[in-house]
């Protein structure tokens, strides 16, 4: 979508034989279903499937609108499409499909089911960012924390249970953090990396609960 913007990574068996000369195993399935292994992306693109799957799965283009008479008719879209009954909003009649209005899944109790475990992810205690949530009604949120790594640890390292923290800066992990609000009717999808802030629910995630409620103030 953007110029400089990379196109990202999804990896399967064809992609590793021929950029690495090696066949696929089942563990690699395993870790690329939750972003790991050889899986890339931007910040950009996990912001965007947050918010396709907070508007129940459809397709959204990020772009710029500055045409008033666009911007009513993609604004007056969307509010057909969120008035609808939850059983209803997987028939996309033409006049969606001409605002882009596609759904990207063929199942949408599967995104229902995603959207609850972002939920829970968040609200629940347990959860990675549940210290980050905000019980406010109006402005509860869902969204996953996540860590990107810079350097694999050395065996020496994980002898002397070396943490993260305790590495030189440029050698820490990324903090990542994707969320979106309000969750019962979200409006807005973020995306929070943290150059070298280790874990995404120490670093990513309380400047996420930051900007939400500023936002939604």
């Amino acid at each position: 979508y953007f110029e400089n913007e990379k196109a990202g990574q999804f990896p399967d068996t064809k992609w590793k034989i021929n950029n690495l000369g090696k066949g696929w195993v089942l563990g690699e399935t395993l870790i690329t279903g939750i972003g790991q292994g050889y899986f890339q992306c931007t910040p950009l693109q996990i912001c965007l499937m947050t918010a396709q799957l907070a508007n129940g799965g459809y397709k959204i283009k990020p772009r710029i609108i500055d045409d008033k008479k666009k911007l009513k008719e993609v604004v007056e879209s969307w509010k057909t499409l969120l008035s609808k009954k939850e059983d209803e909003k997987s028939f996309i009649t033409l006049p969606f499909k001409k605002n882009l209005l596609e759904p990207l899944f063929h199942n949408p109790e599967n995104v229902k089911f995603v959207n609850e475990a972002l939920y829970a992810a968040t609200n629940e205690p347990g959860g990675t960012s549940y210290g980050s949530r905000l019980t406010k009604k109006g402005f509860i949120f869902a969204g996953k924390t996540g860590t990107s790594q810079v350097k694999r640890f050395t065996a020496r390292q994980r002898e002397l249970e070396i943490k993260n923290e305790d590495l030189p800066y440029e050698d820490r992990d990324h903090a990542l953090f994707v969320a979106f609000a309000p969750y019962d009717k979200p409006r807005y999808s973020l995306s929070v990396l943290i150059e070298h802030g280790g874990s995404g629910s120490k670093a990513a995630a309380p400047l996420a609960n930051k900007l939400i409620k500023k936002i939604l103030d």
